[in-house]
């Protein structure tokens, strides 16, 4: 379909420009709604980039200067010449309206961008595909559309420093401009869970990786109050929400198996009313592809907010295209689930499965040469975590001996904004839990006891 109508306003792009040709001031103004790729001209989107670039550089834009400036980018005679621009501040008959002018010219932008999409939606449809997956590239496309910044993605670095010092300052004066994961060990290395990042959790099965993951997102949700946007793939939310709700409420998980009594009762009704008040949101759809999960993302965002996303797990999203090799798949999963978390701007933490050969290492500790069937995971992630529990691969006894019995360790394996290193918690089975270790009590034993070593919670 070709629409015969290309929505556009010539006069109302001459208007604008004429008013901040005549007022030179008034492009600050302007330029909080356009951008040069709002116009449909071409000669007046070059005359309008030019204008914007002399006033960041905190020069005049006079007609003089302007006609300079295009001279020397070789593009005076593309834009209609001198003539041309006399006459551009002719059209400016009052310069009162230049920002209605402004949104007249940036609304038909918009409605040309819509068709754009629309004719790709419709392309996509005609060439065939999965159903599901063709509605979420439409959403998606139809999505960036009204998104600020969809063609103006690059900056300068003039632009860009202003943003820098504003963040120093910010930590100057001692506000934590990034997600705290709950866990004081673990946010010495990391700093936080920095917005845009993609942060990769894994391990082998019955390490805890899905515990953690649900104890971040507690922690955010309940005592940050940042909303959190959980897939759950694997598991049912009501398994989620149960394991969260025994974890919070220090609940045996056994004690589900049969009709719970006081004090139990008493301590999961209360977790679950502090889980129930809380921005936690939960998706179990059991198959999803990386599309998808955007689509319900942005929708999730533009509701509610949204401060993380949890994704459990890597290996269970749907790829785009099923005949590819599966390193293939895997590698434009995590490429994807990168761009994403920039898109969003919010961390997204996905976990995902180490190979068998974190079990044939002589220390059984996991390495980044390990994580299962793609290279690019590590690529692309900004932040690799590894959870192992030592324990796990010896007996009691010498857990118990070598003061090992409930000790678990976070592994940043990978940090590209800082250091790595490793983070100790006290893990907790019957409560499908992490918490922070307390270093201030150690018994005779040499080792960590429950009430004497550990905190709590850790939330």
């Amino acid at each position: 379909m070709k629409f015969e109508k290309i929505p556009r306003n010539d006069d109302a792009e001459r208007a604008v420009l004429g008013a901040v040709l005549v007022r030179s001031e008034l492009c600050d103004d302007v330029a909080t709604v356009l951008r040069p790729s709002d116009f449909y001209v071409d000669a007046h989107r070059r005359i309008f980039a030019r204008l914007v670039e002399m006033l960041a550089e905190s020069k005049g834009a006079d007609l003089i200067l302007l006609v300079q400036r295009l001279r020397e980018s070789g593009e005076l005679k593309e834009v209609g010449g001198e003539a041309y621009l006399a006459e551009l501040m002719g059209a400016a008959q009052t310069t009162a309206n230049a920002v209605r002018y402004a949104e007249i010219v940036r609304d038909l932008s918009i409605k040309r961008r819509l068709i754009a999409a629309s004719e790709r939606i419709l392309l996509d449809a005609e060439n065939g595909g999965d159903a599901r997956e063709l509605i979420a590239r439409a959403e998606e496309k139809i999505f960036a559309v009204g998104e600020l910044g969809v063609d103006g993605t690059t900056k300068t670095a003039a632009e860009i420093l202003p943003l820098v010092y504003s963040a120093l300052d910010a930590r100057a004066r001692g506000e934590n401009l990034e997600l705290s994961t709950g866990f004081d060990e673990l946010d010495k290395i990391l700093g936080g869970l920095r917005n845009a990042e993609l942060i990769v959790v894994a391990a082998r099965p019955s390490m805890g990786k899905t515990a953690f993951a649900s104890n971040v997102a507690d922690f955010v949700a309940v005592e940050q109050r940042k909303p959190v946007l959980f897939f759950s793939l694997e598991m049912t939310e009501t398994e989620l929400i149960t394991r969260m709700v025994c974890g919070r409420g220090r609940v045996f998980s056994e004690s589900l198996r049969s009709a719970l009594v006081e004090p139990e009762l008493s301590k999961f009704m209360r977790a679950g009313n502090e889980i129930s008040a809380a921005p936690l949101i939960v998706s179990d759809a059991p198959s999803r592809t990386v599309a998808e999960i955007g689509a319900v993302a942005r929708r999730t965002k533009r509701r509610d907010g949204l401060g993380l996303v949890v994704i459990d797990y890597l290996g269970l999203i749907d790829p785009d295209d099923p005949k590819a090799p599966r390193q293939e798949q895997v590698a434009k999963i995590a490429r994807r689930l990168k761009g994403l978390a920039r898109e969003l701007n919010v961390p997204v933490l996905c976990l995902a499965q180490l190979n068998r050969q974190a079990e044939t290492t002589k220390d059984n500790r996991p390495r980044l040469s390990h994580l299962r069937e793609s290279g690019a995971i590590e690529q692309d992630a900004d932040v690799v975590l590894f959870v192992h529990r030592e324990e796990y691969y010896i007996s009691k006894d010498e857990a118990e001996e070598r003061g090992l019995q409930g000790v678990a360790e976070i592994i940043v394996a990978k940090h590209r904004n800082g250091p790595t290193g490793t983070a100790r918690l006290h893990w907790e089975g019957s409560y499908t839990q992490f918490s922070n270790i307390d270093y201030g009590y150690n018994g005779a034993s040499g080792g960590y006891s429950e009430f004497d070593a550990y905190s709590g919670s850790g939330f």
